[in-house]
């Protein structure tokens, strides 16, 4: 169920304080797009949830927060850039409201860092902020049935062989993948149902041109 965005305005500035409000709304109400099925509010708020969770795993739980607010800020399905683009916007913001360059510097490399989920060893702020993205593979079947349908929905104008096909080859990547959740907590929740729910959709997916 979607956190309503009150919510996730409290959560904005609780990190960058009331004075930022009004650009967290901005950074908000970019997730409610029209062409958004998937990537909206309310991933938004699943993702800073697992963060929460996840917190005490992470070097810097705040500038994983902060990540998160923007990983997905930008995104056009016509685009292979939007990881890029919304770091750089994550960047302008940040900087605008004065903060640590420090800060600054690793939201952004978290934030390009969700395009491949592929965290270095060691990288506690990048497996906790991946681990958070993925967690929606993890959940249950009806769950995820509901977000494999809101991926589809957001790639309408895709004709259905070349989705299946461009579909099938994520899947199969992501299986490949010896791990799929980098943090103990994480993959001990989500790993095992993640490869389940993963195997499943790519029978159904190659089922479909038999």
């Amino acid at each position: 169920m979607s956190l309503p965005s009150l919510d996730l305005l409290d959560r904005w500035t609780s990190l960058a304080g009331p004075d930022a409000a009004a650009v967290g709304a901005g950074i908000i109400a970019r997730y409610a797009e029209p062409h958004r099925r998937y990537h909206t509010r309310a991933h938004l708020s699943a993702v800073l949830t697992a963060v929460d969770e996840l917190a005490a795993a992470a070097a810097d739980p705040d500038a994983v927060r902060y990540a998160a607010f923007f990983h997905d800020a930008i995104y056009a399905v016509d685009r292979a850039d939007n990881e890029e683009r919304s770091a750089d916007l994550g960047r302008d913001v940040l900087e605008s409201l004065g903060a640590a360059p420090e800060l600054v510097d690793e939201v952004v490399r978290l934030v390009v860092l969700t395009r491949g989920h592929d965290p270095e060893a060691g990288d506690t702020n990048g497996a906790v902020l991946c681990d958070a993205d993925l967690a929606v593979l993890g959940g249950t079947r009806e769950d995820y049935t509901a977000y494999a349908v809101a991926v589809r929905a957001e790639y309408a104008h895709v004709p259905d062989d070349l989705f299946r096909a461009g579909r099938a080859a994520v899947l199969r990547n992501l299986i490949r993948q010896p791990r799929l959740f980098r943090t103990d907590p994480a993959f001990d929740r989500y790993e095992q149902q993640a490869r389940a729910n993963l195997s499943a959709e790519l029978t159904d997916l190659t089922a479909v041109t038999g």
